[in-house]
């Protein structure tokens, strides 16, 4: 497997630049979840962090299948239409956790707007199979917006998550072009929603600059998330997947990120990871457990 990084090396920043994989390692990692019929969004998506989270033994499990419904302009994972769900992927699921050791396990998945529950009744199985399992771990789940259907998201927070992430990804005004079949307000609703249901659990969302966004509008989107209530925001830089997908419009640079930690932490969010490599799920447990401190 080749870097994600790889094709675009010759015209980015030299921020970017990544210690030398441990090629055997990240072998025997893609074995593990082919062996065990899983996806990983480090995979899927070509995540930049890819060698980082397998070498500390972590991996964002991406459940429902590697085909998305949806149409994201920013997203390398496949779109089109889905295939059946997979009835032994929590019990899989299970015997990734047991091999890798975690202690902190992060699920999230594609869009199956196709599916009546969106998903959700996968969500809960594999949650209440990883509290069976394992009665001390910690759960983040990354969710998709089900459509706004409420019933939905009520399951998968009635499974007791520890923390529930969903991604704005970007600023109102680009979502026509980056997320042609989502919608910001629908998206802020789900995360009030959560709040609603169990004020206890953890809420995280996460943006990305790059596309095209100004400042003020960055700023925009923290307000939103505060005012309902959201916990923690990740701010990354856009890296585009290849050709077909948007083109990068700026390179956010690394003093960039700093202020707009800074920014986020003076919102009141309680926890900001803000920086050109940030992901969503990069070393979850370390934000979640800060937060809760």
């Amino acid at each position: 497997m080749s870097h994600p990084l790889k094709k675009m090396k010759n015209r980015l920043p030299p921020w970017f630049r990544q210690e030398i994989p441990d090629v055997a390692l990240l072998k025997d990692r893609v074995r593990l979840f082919k062996d065990l019929r899983l996806n990983t969004v480090c995979q899927s998506a070509h995540c930049p962090n890819i060698f980082d989270c397998f070498k500390r033994h972590t991996a964002t499990f991406m459940i429902l299948g590697n085909i998305c419904t949806r149409n994201c302009r920013f997203c390398a994972v496949e779109k089109g239409e889905p295939s059946s769900l997979d009835s032994g992927e929590p019990e899989n699921i299970i015997k990734a956790v047991k091999q890798l050791g975690l202690r902190y396990v992060v699920i999230t998945s594609v869009t199956r707007d196709d599916l009546t529950d969106g998903g959700a009744g996968q969500f809960v199985a594999i949650v209440d199979k990883l509290h069976e399992v394992f009665p001390t771990i910690k759960i983040e789940v990354l969710i998709p917006d089900f459509k706004g259907k409420r019933k939905d998201l009520e399951r998968v927070i009635a499974s007791h998550p520890d923390a529930v992430g969903h991604n704005l990804e970007t600023v109102p005004r680009l979502y026509n072009l980056v997320r042609p079949q989502a919608d910001y307000r629908r998206s802020l609703d789900l995360l009030s929603r959560i709040k609603e249901i169990n004020s206890s659990i953890i809420t995280k969302s996460g943006i990305m600059v790059g596309l095209g966004e100004d400042v003020s509008e960055v700023i925009g989107v923290m307000k939103d998330l505060r005012k309902v209530d959201c916990d923690i925001l990740t701010i990354g830089q856009y890296l585009s997947p290849s050709s077909e997908h948007l083109p990068v419009k700026r390179f956010v640079a690394k003093d960039e990120f700093a202020e707009l930690e800074r920014l986020v932490l003076s919102t009141g969010f309680k926890q900001a990871f803000c920086g050109p490599l940030i992901r969503s799920s990069f070393h979850s447990e370390e934000v979640f457990t800060k937060c809760m401190m």
